[in-house]
């Protein structure tokens, strides 16, 4: 006869203490690193996320600025103005912040866009020479009085042929004659670009030293237009009928009257885009001085610069 033997099963041995420690330590670190590779992706993908929409305002800026200065109109032979660049007199911001430089530009062009854009239509008047002009602001793009959502806002205004004709061609003083237009700079439509903190623009002078000797040399003396004059710099300069027109020379080794009897043979646009996050900082922080608005601006913005040809000057 077979009997069955039965056996207890086995008391099955459970974690210690120090086992569940060790687990949650290697969790805790591998939970950690995750998490620290987490935050530099995060971190990245919306610093190349910013930097691309940067790219794209600063690269809309700069074609816009471009095709208007290629196609820059001066006349030789009278003492009208045709250019008019002065440095903003209030730059534009908040009392938090304001931007580091800004220039007011107005000149005459062969707009493309003219009439807009109905060239050779019943919309076509038959000139070819408008007037353009830039300012930087510092509102809302699409509500003006609205200043929690305020930022640095690029517009243009462009004057169609038959209007500069009547009312700014043969003008000695280009931007006063412009001023009965100046209020419609804010429309929306005029709108170019936003969070362009600062932008500066360098004209390339072409000059002749010693003249109508055999020692005739020519230099490239850059001036840049800034808010304060010195170190290459200008508060205002202007293409008249009658050359370049300055009340002093920014280059120690050049004159006036060399400078103004110089032609601009090129036209350097550059300019700061602040982020969409770094403005939004801007807005709350307090004013940023020093080493602080360094870091800042090292963290939150890109710079853009183009050099345009001037040919035909």
């Amino acid at each position: 006869m077979l009997m069955k033997i039965f056996r207890s099963p086995s008391r099955r041995r459970g974690f210690t203490l120090i086992e569940l420690l060790i687990a949650m330590a290697i969790t805790t670190i591998i939970a950690t690193v995750m998490i620290s590779v987490t935050a530099i992706a995060i971190d990245s993908w919306n610093r190349s996320r910013a930097e691309l929409r940067a790219a794209r305002q600063a690269k809309f800026m700069v074609d816009v600025l471009t095709k208007d200065f290629e196609s820059l109109v001066t006349r030789r032979g009278n003492k009208f103005e045709w250019l008019s660049a002065k440095t903003a007199k209030v730059l534009p911001g908040s009392n938090r912040q304001t931007s580091a430089n800004a220039s007011k530009l107005i000149f005459f062009t062969t707009a493309t866009d003219r009439y807009e854009g109905k060239i050779n239509t019943p919309d076509d008047k038959g000139g070819d020479v408008s007037c353009v002009a830039y300012d930087l602001q510092y509102k809302d793009p699409i509500d003006g009085g609205n200043t929690d959502f305020a930022t640095f806002t690029l517009n243009r205004l462009l004057i169609n042929p038959d209007k500069a004709f009547e009312d700014l061609l043969g003008q000695t003083e280009l931007e006063t004659a412009f001023e009965a237009y100046s209020t419609q700079m804010v429309a929306l439509k005029n709108f170019v670009c936003e969070n362009i903190y600062q932008y500066s623009i360098t004209f390339h002078v072409e000059v002749t030293k010693d003249a109508g000797t055999d020692k005739a040399t020519k230099l490239n003396v850059p001036i840049s237009l800034g808010p304060t004059a010195g170190s290459g710099r200008v508060t205002e300069f202007s293409i008249l009928g009658s050359g370049i027109a300055l009340s002093e020379s920014p280059n120690p080794n050049v004159t006036v009257d060399e400078l103004k009897a110089g032609r601009v043979s090129a036209v350097e646009v550059s300019l700061t885009v602040i982020s969409d996050f770094g403005m939004q900082q801007l807005r709350s922080k307090a004013s940023l001085m020093g080493d602080a608005m360094t870091k800042f601006m090292a963290k939150n913005s890109f710079q853009y610069s183009k050099l345009v040809e001037l040919p035909c000057l």
